[in-house]
Parts: C-alpha cells; structure tokens; sequence
C-alpha cells in the first residue's frame, strides 16, 4: 500500500475544531483506496482544549508523531503580550522547528509517496513545503478556505505572512485543494499559471458517526415537545457569522404577536461567544427564546443534531467562497435547514443543490422575518423540505477520500 504524510495541526485530542474532521476522515477512510495515512501533528500542549471523545477514532495502527509546538499567546507572553514576530504566519510557527526534522524521520522511516498538508494553520503549509523541497516528493496542499483575502488578515505584517506562504504554495504543490468551487475559481483567476493544478474536494460528513444515533431510526425525540427548536451547532464568529439581523427578526415576531412564549427556541450550542448573544437577546427582548448550552462530545453533537425542529447556517457575503463544515452534517441530519447567507454564495449553492430553499441574506431583517414565518408554519405542518437523499449520498467523507486519493493516485504517477 503506498504511504502519504499528512501533516495537520487539527488532530484529535484538539477539541472545538471542526476543521478536525476532514484530517480525521481522511486518515480513516484513505486505506480503502489504496493509501496508508502517516500523521504529523502538533505537541498536545500547544491545544488550548483538548478532548479524549475522538481519540478512540484513531487506529491504534495509524503511525501519530506529535511535534514540538508551542502556543505564543500562551507560553511565550508577558503580561499578556509577546513579540509579533512569533505569530507569523500564525501563533504556533515554532512547530515548524520541530515538525521539519520529525518529517524527514518518518519520511527515511515510512518512505511515503507524497506529502499532504492543511490550512487553516498556515504553518502547516511551511512545513509541507519544506519536507517536499527536501525530499522531492509530490506535495498536496489543502487550503480548504482563502487564504490571503482583501482586508483579512487584519493585521498588514500577518496578512504579508500569508501572501508570502500562499504564493510559495501555490508555486510548488503540485495540487492546491479547496473545499467550495467559489475559492478554487477565485485561486485560478489569481494564479492563472497554476490554474490547472487547482482542484476542488468538499467537505462532508461521516455515515459511521450517525450510524449508532436513535434518531437515525425513526425514534427522534424533540429537543422542546411544543415548541419549534432552531438550532445552531458550533461556534458563532461576529464578523463571519453576524445573528444580529436574526435576533432582530424574532424580536419583531414576538413583539407582532406572531411567535409567543413557548412556541419558538433559539439553542446555540458551544458558540463561544456566549456574551455576544446574550447581549444581543436583551437589545431585542428575546432573552425567553434564547436558550445557550456548552459543548459536548460529538456524537452527542449529531445526535442532537437529528432532534431539532430545524438547523441553523450563518454565514455572511464575505464568506462567499466558503461553506461551513456543519453544513454536511447538518444535510445528512435529514432535518430542515435555515440557510442565513448570500443567494450568490457557495453556502446558498450547497442548500439549493440539496433542494433546499429555505435562504435568507444574513444581513437582512425583512427576508429573515418573512422566512421564519413561513418555516415555522411549514415544520408544524410537517412540510418543510428535506435535504435531497441523493445529494446527502454523495456528500459522505468516504467518497471524498475517493476524491482525495485519486489526485494521490495522478500526483505520484506525475511526479
């Protein structure tokens, strides 16, 4: 079986990541298709939380190598404020001092036939570059989202740091990967040279996950008897995904009379930002609807998922290019989904593909208050749509490891 060298800061035990999954899924499923997963990661110190529930899910036959890393914000602060050289590209680039020579080991160790790594850790994209530039093996680079984008990073001297790895990057993978069509486009207009060598590989979500859920078999239990629950699963960023047109929204439906006390319940679960939406329940005197939970393990997570009324998408125009991870499994959850996003974005693009048009823009206050109407009408009918069957098949975590191991499959054979 060939061998690949994943290198992912994302790795379990790191716990309130999404971005855990795709590194997880890959190093799972892989090996049906013909590919061995060697894992590079990150020291468990460098994780702010960490999580013991996903641990299980990795192979006691899968070869783990956790390199020196640490934290700038963290151990190497005073007071709470440490050199900006030391978060550029990002706070953990002192895992490259360690995962560079550890790479070469396992490279001289394992011989693999080609190296993979993943963004949003822009280190990662370093190091992969490195090992491939000392060992000459074909490189994948999962960029998943943009990198440098106009106005983001804020900061000039981090947003230079990620121009300067994204071009290198994109010069020397032999394959640049993105999760939305709108980012791979994007990329082929910036990097028209390397256009070609520019593909696409979505998220999704992983069947064996939602295979032991009571709810997948028909005995789903209502998060709130009575009442509609929305629900919205994972962390809420303020400039990413802004609720405050949605809390605007409801706050005039309960002020019309159109939604009363216990007929409607907004549940954010592990947003980390608690204070912002609570805060914002007050401003629109919703603090009833609002309900605010802690994170739980994820299975727990999925199975949640499947109990809700419905679930909920925030994402703004900005974000365009990007769909969030949830999405895949909030449509394999086969419950309705209120898709808050641009009818132009990659986001809206999944939901109608999924034959779903429950969508308003996120910024919008009257499209949001008309759609919350109408959907909860249609869930207390029992007419609100349903992903599609047949798109949810085909957005499984397996075949996008089929994906995955297929441009393996054409990086080896090129190189």
């Amino acid at each position: 079986m060939n061998k690949i060298l994943m290198v992912a800061f994302h790795f379990p035990p790191l716990a309130g990541s999404s971005g855990i999954q795709r590194t997880l899924r890959f190093v799972q499923q892989l090996p049906e298709f013909g590919w061995e997963p060697v894992v590079l990661t990150a020291s468990t110190r460098a994780y702010e939380r960490t999580s013991d529930d996903l641990m299980t899910e990795v192979s006691d036959g899968v070869a783990v190598t956790r390199a020196f890393a640490l934290d700038a914000a963290r151990h190497l602060s005073v007071h709470g404020r440490y050199p900006g050289f030391l978060a550029l590209p990002d706070r953990w680039m002192t895992w490259q001092y360690g995962a560079i020579p550890a790479g070469m080991r396992l490279i001289r160790q394992h011989r693999p036939r080609a190296i993979w790594s993943t963004f949003p850790i822009a280190t990662a994209h370093i190091i992969g570059s490195e090992l491939s530039r000392r060992s000459q093996l074909p490189w994948i680079a999962d960029f998943r989202d943009p990198m440098a984008q106009p106005g983001y990073p804020e900061d000039p001297k981090v947003w230079q740091s990620f121009d300067r790895v994204e071009k290198r990057t994109i010069d020397q993978a032999r394959f640049s990967v993105f999760t939305t069509p709108g980012a791979a486009r994007d990329y082929k207009q910036r990097y028209p040279l390397a256009a070609s060598r520019i593909n696409v590989i979505e998220n999704g979500f992983d069947e064996e996950s939602f295979a032991a859920s009571p709810s997948d078999a028909g005995a789903r239990q209502p998060l709130h008897p009575g009442a509609v629950t929305l629900l919205h699963s994972g962390i809420v960023y303020p400039w990413e995904r802004d609720p405050t047109a949605l809390f605007a929204a409801i706050g005039r439906l309960v002020e019309a009379g159109k939604i009363r006390t216990g007929e409607l319940v907004l549940r954010f679960r592990a947003s980390n930002h608690d204070g912002v939406l609570r805060s914002l329940a007050q401003r629109h005197r919703i603090e009833d609807v609002l309900e605010l939970l802690p994170p739980i393990p994820y299975r727990a997570a999925l199975t949640e998922m499947q109990s809700a009324d419905g679930l909920l998408v925030l994402q703004a125009s900005n974000c365009n290019d990007q769909v969030p991870a949830k999405l895949y499994e909030y449509l394999r959850a086969r419950r309705p989904i209120v898709a808050l996003t641009d009818p132009e974005g990659d986001t809206a693009g999944v939901a109608r593909a999924a034959g779903l048009d429950t969508i308003a823009r996120l910024d919008s206050v009257d499209e949001i208050e008309a759609l919350l109407s109408r959907f909860i009408a249609a869930v207390r009918s029992g007419r609100a749509p349903l992903p599609s069957a047949d798109y949810v098949a085909r957005a499984s975590r397996r075949e996008r490891a089929r994906e995955l191991a297929s441009l393996l499959d054409r990086a080896g054979t090129a190189h």
